[in-house]
């Protein structure tokens, strides 16, 4: 069964760098990323995690856990991790996951099933660059997917961060090209009179198109 936004993330034992975990007690009360990554020692991949790594200290301001995901072994990611580490500058210290069976993979069907070319010697397709944000219910707020060829953007994974606790935290949604500091959209669930209570400084477009600002230290961005 596909998942999809809403579902509740499904459970895991896994081994990772940093020892065996249960999926849903490693989230706890915590928001979590988790991503996955065609495989070892390869060079989108590379920069990927060097980048997550470097941030790392803006999600966790926010609640959040990583975890990242390869298709190969504990032990192939530890000498990675060390090439991440010289490569990019970043000190990697959250888990990656050991997932050459594929079935964490398989469970949130992230292996390829278009590029032929993204297999290993014996023909089983790689993962994609998945995105999972999984929030502390345990419920799965954004999935993202790309090729294998192309590297994710973590400034974009953060925004989509601040977007949804700023918008369970205000009853508000975000524009498109949203930053924390912009003005956001009231959620249309929130009727007159409430939205003037709400929000006194609220200017109508539409009446399902109503903006109000709210200042970046309003937002999960302040922390």
């Amino acid at each position: 069964m596909s998942l999809r936004l809403g579902y509740t993330a499904p459970n895991f034992d896994a081994d990772t760098t940093n020892g065996p975990i249960n999926f849903h007690d490693f989230i706890g009360e915590s928001w979590c990323i988790l991503f996955s990554h065609p495989e070892d020692y390869t060079p989108v991949c590379t920069t990927e995690l060097g980048a997550f790594a470097k941030l790392e200290p803006e999600f966790a301001k926010r609640n959040v856990k990583l975890i990242g995901l390869s298709a190969n072994t504990i032990e192939s990611h530890g000498g990675w991790i060390k090439d991440i580490d010289e490569i990019s500058g970043s000190k990697l210290k959250f888990p990656i996951i050991g997932d050459k069976e594929r079935k964490v993979a398989l469970m949130y069907d992230m292996i390829d099933h278009q590029d032929a070319t993204n297999v290993n010697e014996k023909g089983i397709a790689f993962t994609i660059r998945s995105v999972f944000i999984i929030d502390p219910k345990k419920v799965i707020r954004t999935i993202l997917s790309y090729p294998a060829s192309t590297g994710r953007n973590t400034a974009e994974v953060l925004r989509i961060v601040d977007s949804l606790q700023t918008g369970d935290k205000h009853k508000v949604t975000t524009p498109i090209n949203w930053l924390p500091g912009d003005d956001v959209i009231v959620h249309p669930s929130v009727k007159s009179p409430d939205a003037e209570k709400l929000f006194p400084r609220m200017t109508v477009v539409k009446p399902y198109l109503r903006f109000t600002p709210l200042p970046r230290d309003q937002t999960s961005a302040a922390v």
